[in-house]
């Protein structure tokens, strides 16, 4: 049989190690700041240890206190994150964390199937640049942009990502055929983050040396893209993001021969604890063979150029 301490003292005790305050975790708590002394030394009483000690005006934690918070604090995030679980009914929602390009140039307009597939579950979307380390229960999946390899997360490899130049129609009229890495040079070229890229490029394709033009610069890749599509200049296009509109000819590739890899790739992250959600699970699978399936006919783009 186990032999817990009062969990309302430990609660009351881990909100005020956090803040190193009385008043900030009876803030959090709703309770009164008497209600957390009274719960910090029943704690301590239980425990026979000090957990806190005053220095001055400053709240400190002994080291008992500190070992005891560093422990406390991931069993009740578990706690937590199982409760949540739990309490949700097996079709939804489904919660899901999103990189916003990503959201954007490839999720939305693959959306309608998976409704079509499962009307039953009610999917949540949050678009966010902020990296999803699951612990944070407002989330059960994430889409994001890395090198993979996140510590406490489960993660599937969606795919790997591709940099070439893409443009517009009109945009590759005004370019020669055949058109060389020189060729580029005369027109706006289109920036996205990280900087670099087109240094990167440019040097793969034999110009090492060469100072690339400062054209435009824009903070998202998808945003990069869509001006590409617009007319507006030559992207360095993430071509899994580009798939749709060079499938049906929005964006062309004018150099399509000199491609170079991107540092990152497209993930799909979750806690271990979503395993056995049946909600989370479709989702899930579904994200994954639709991401295979764009991998498919990405290559058969690209095979034709």
């Amino acid at each position: 049989m186990r032999r817990l301490p009062p969990l309302g003292a430990v609660r009351a005790f881990e909100a005020a190690a956090r803040h190193l305050h009385f008043t900030r975790a009876a803030d959090e708590l709703a309770v009164t700041q008497a209600a957390i002394s009274h719960q910090v030394r029943l704690l301590e009483e239980w425990l026979g240890q000090p957990l806190f000690e005053r220095r001055g005006r400053v709240l400190a934690l002994t080291p008992t206190g500190a070992a005891y918070l560093n422990d406390l604090t991931p069993a009740l995030d578990r706690i937590a994150a199982a409760s949540a679980t739990a309490r949700r009914p097996a079709n939804g929602p489904v919660r899901m964390s999103v990189l916003p390009s990503l959201a954007s140039r490839w999720l939305m307009p693959h959306l309608p199937a998976l409704q079509a597939a499962h009307p039953e579950i009610d999917l949540q979307l949050t678009t966010t640049a902020e990296l999803w380390d699951g612990k944070d229960t407002r989330f059960d999946l994430g889409l994001r942009s890395g090198p993979g390899g996140w510590h406490g997360l489960n993660s599937a490899l969606l795919a790997t990502e591709i940099l070439s130049p893409v443009c517009s129609l009109a945009q590759r009229q005004a370019l020669p055929t055949p058109c060389t890495p020189a060729d580029l040079l005369g027109h706006r070229l289109l920036h996205d983050t990280p900087k670099g890229n087109w240094s990167r490029w440019f040097s793969a394709a034999g110009h090492p040396d060469l100072a690339v033009p400062a054209g435009l610069n824009l903070s998202d890749s998808a945003l990069a893209l869509q001006a590409a599509a617009d007319g507006q200049g030559i992207a360095l296009g993430r071509l899994f993001l580009a798939a749709g509109d060079l499938r049906t000819g929005r964006l062309l590739m004018p150099c399509p021969q000199l491609r170079i890899p991107n540092d990152y790739a497209y993930w799909l992250v979750w806690p271990a604890r979503h395993d056995a959600n049946p909600a989370i699970t479709a989702v899930r699978e579904w994200i994954c063979a639709t991401a295979q399936a764009e991998r498919a006919a990405l290559e058969q783009v690209l095979a034709e150029h």
